[in-house]
């Protein structure tokens, strides 16, 4: 777990240094936006009920809602306005591709991470109860034989032989032995997430580079501010220009 929490509190700053250096000031105004992000992404990866697609879209839909008022500094917008900016972004798709691309990933690879992490801590508690219980009386009194009945001949030096441990230990572990096939299946799944972990879901390949694509999708919209604002601005005229002819028409 100190794995996965340590991966997140890099790339944060990561992020940070980053962009202090590539957007100074205007970065260090806004930069609540990007630690909302990674303060999302630990709880849910702490176990709180979180949609990670939900999370990755608000932090973009309010990305994009800074970017716009930044970039038309000369311009003050209404909530309608960004509300309508927001609503159009998949549409518009300011950012390329970084967005619904970068949300699958990391939904993908939150999911196994946690995944991982809890059934991890479930094997854990489930050693530590079995841990606990109790040797039987038969179990007690074959232990005591196996280890004292020849000390007590004067054979010091001599250790049961194979069989014997074998079948007193047997007997000792009879509870623990019917967890055995449900613990085999417990190890194979853990160790099919692992492989997982180590491919197309590794969670270290999606977080320690999410400082570089958001910044790619930061210079997309920059690329296409002009093209992106004047399409949202003719959709708003559109709209307003519909909605008087509806009521044009109902009077």
């Amino acid at each position: 777990m100190k794995f996965f929490t340590e991966l997140l509190d890099n790339a944060r700053r990561d992020l940070h240094e980053m962009f202090v250096k590539t957007y100074g000031l205007l970065y260090q105004q806004n930069s609540g936006i990007f630690a909302d992000l990674f303060t999302e992404l630990r709880a849910y990866y702490k176990g709180k009920d979180k949609n990670l697609m939900d999370v990755m879209d608000n932090f973009f839909s309010r990305l994009l809602q800074k970017m716009i008022e930044l970039l038309n500094g000369q311009y003050v917008f209404d909530d309608e306005y960004l509300t309508c900016v927001t609503e159009r972004m998949n549409d518009l798709k300011p950012f390329g591709d970084v967005p619904n691309k970068l949300s699958v990933q990391v939904k993908r690879a939150f999911i196994a991470a946690r995944t991982f992490v809890q059934g991890l801590a479930i094997g854990r508690d489930v050693v530590l109860t079995v841990m606990e219980i109790p040797p039987t009386d038969a179990c007690v009194r074959g232990l005591v034989r196996m280890t004292h009945c020849p000390k007590c001949r004067g054979l010091t030096n001599t250790k049961p032989c194979n069989n014997y441990c074998l079948n007193i230990m047997k007997g000792c572990l009879a509870q623990h032995a019917e967890l055995n096939a449900v613990w085999n299946q417990y190890i194979e799944a853990l160790k099919n997430l692992a492989k997982r972990l180590e491919g197309p879901f590794n969670i270290e390949s999606v977080v320690d580079p999410i400082d570089v694509k958001i910044s790619d999708a930061i210079m997309n919209l920059q690329e296409n501010s002009a093209q992106v604002s004047s399409k949202i601005t003719s959709d708003l005229h559109r709209n307003t220009i519909g909605l008087i002819t509806s009521a044009i028409r109902s009077v």
